[in-house]
């Protein structure tokens, strides 16, 4: 059997044309209901759609209550409901270690209210504020970079396979050990000061 004789089973197509896009997305919509005649037919049928007072009430503490849920479920740190930056057995282990710790980064949030506080105080003292605070502040970028580049050598050691490291777990560490404790989202499952 030559080349030129090779044949191939040949689709004849579906035996009728493609139907146009808006055709084919009306029809997955269904009925449409016709236009209101008068502004009186329209407000009814927006009433009728609304529902009774009790019945969007009911829906919106059934909203609530899920939402509540689903907060609580995070802050607890289920992982099904934690936002997508904070998934993962790497990034747990990275709070773990933050929460242990207790870090300079963690006074930024109490030290800018006092830079805050101290705008309004006399030039002299003003002065000497703002130096203070710059030096907290090199401090604090020297103990995130340091944070950083030893959660990156735990998280190699503990999970070597993994793709996440490098500057953005440091970030990620970094970031989590700027926020006060209490504030932290998901919350600390480590209490300050504990092996992990």
């Amino acid at each position: 059997m030559s080349a030129g004789e090779a044949t191939s089973p040949v689709s004849l197509g579906k035996g009728r044309p493609t139907p146009k896009r808006r055709d084919a997305e009306a029809r997955r919509r269904g009925p449409v209901a016709p236009a209101p005649l008068t502004s009186k037919e329209a407000r009814e049928r927006r009433k009728a759609n609304k529902g009774s007072k009790e019945d969007r009430k009911a829906a919106s503490n059934e909203r609530r209550a899920a939402a509540a849920e689903r907060r609580a479920r995070m802050l607890a740190g289920d992982d099904k409901y934690l936002l997508p930056r904070d998934k993962g057995p790497v990034r747990a282990y990275v709070r773990d270690i933050v929460d242990a710790r207790r870090n300079l980064v963690g006074l930024f949030m109490p030290l800018a209210l006092i830079l805050i506080f101290a705008l309004f105080l006399q030039p002299q003292v003003q002065q000497y504020v703002t130096l203070g605070m710059f030096v907290m502040m090199l401090f604090m970028v020297g103990e995130g970079i340091y944070l950083g580049k030893m959660i990156n050598n735990r998280i190699r050691v503990r999970f070597p396979d993994t793709p996440d490291g490098g500057f953005k777990i440091g970030w990620y560490a970094f970031v989590r050990a700027s926020q006060i404790r209490k504030m932290r989202a998901p919350k600390p499952r480590v209490s300050a000061g504990e092996a992990v």
